[in-house]
């Protein structure tokens, strides 16, 4: 009985929720799936800026890109913000601090919204040309060209247009919903235009990310080539 009733310390779980290289608790844990060692996300990725290995265990993670051999374990940082306590609370405030303090005071709302959803801004959309400030740089970054598919409306006309820019290059976790929103804005289109998104010819839907996109129908479909090209274009109704 009395063993039952034992209290646990939060000390007593902190080898599993501490990071091996900041020895902090571990913020947006993100875990190495060739090895299932779990770091901080902005540490590992800051790793691997110098490293290909796992730090924790020293195995290649990937010859040329191991960014892409990460994924962030949303249930762990859960029960990490369930058990120490005022954690999520600190790590809320600090971002916002952030935001607050490197939002570009030139380019207003827009330029800061932009980089919040992890897409470059107006000024910056070339691949490899992004702004100075973005709040996703600790995040795996992929390259992607958006192209624009000729079909016309009912009317015979076209109704979207090519980007002036189509290479850009913004966070994996960035979402098809987001990429429309993008779009919509660099186009100057109406609120209630609807537009597809499409990989190799395939409508994607709008919760999938960038990085799932890549691993699911661009990659596995044999495409060896960079960036990877989404296409839009005006919603076709079947109705």
């Amino acid at each position: 009985m009395a063993a039952a009733g034992r209290k646990h310390l939060v000390r007593d779980f902190n080898h599993f929720i501490t990071c091996y290289l900041c020895r902090g608790y571990l913020i947006k844990p993100t875990t190495v799936t060739e090895c299932l060692h779990t770091f901080c996300k902005s540490c590992i990725v800051q790793h691997f800026e110098e490293s290909n290995d796992c730090p924790k265990c020293g195995i290649q993670v990937h010859e040329t890109n191991p960014l892409e051999m990460l994924r962030l374990d949303n249930t762990l940082e859960e029960i990490i913000f369930k058990l120490v306590p005022g954690l999520r609370e600190r790590e809320e405030k600090q971002e916002l601090d952030f935001w607050r303090k490197n939002q570009p005071k030139e380019n207003g709302q827009e330029s800061l919204r932009f980089q919040r959803l992890g897409l470059p801004d107006g000024g910056g959309d070339e691949a490899d040309g992004g702004g100075d400030e973005d709040y996703h740089r600790s995040d795996p970054q992929i390259a992607i060209c958006l192209d624009c598919l000729r079909n016309t409306g009912q009317t015979g006309e076209s109704t979207v247009t090519d980007l002036m820019k189509r290479f850009i290059r913004c966070s994996s976790r960035v979402t098809v919903g987001t990429i429309k929103k993008f779009l919509s804005l660099k186009l100057k289109l109406p609120s209630s235009y609807e537009l597809d998104v499409l990989c190799n010819g395939e409508i994607m839907g709008r919760d999938h990310t960038l990085e799932f996109i890549y691993m699911t129908r661009w990659r596995l479909h044999g495409e060896n080539t960079y960036p990877m090209v989404l296409e839009y274009r005006p919603r076709i109704d079947f109705g």
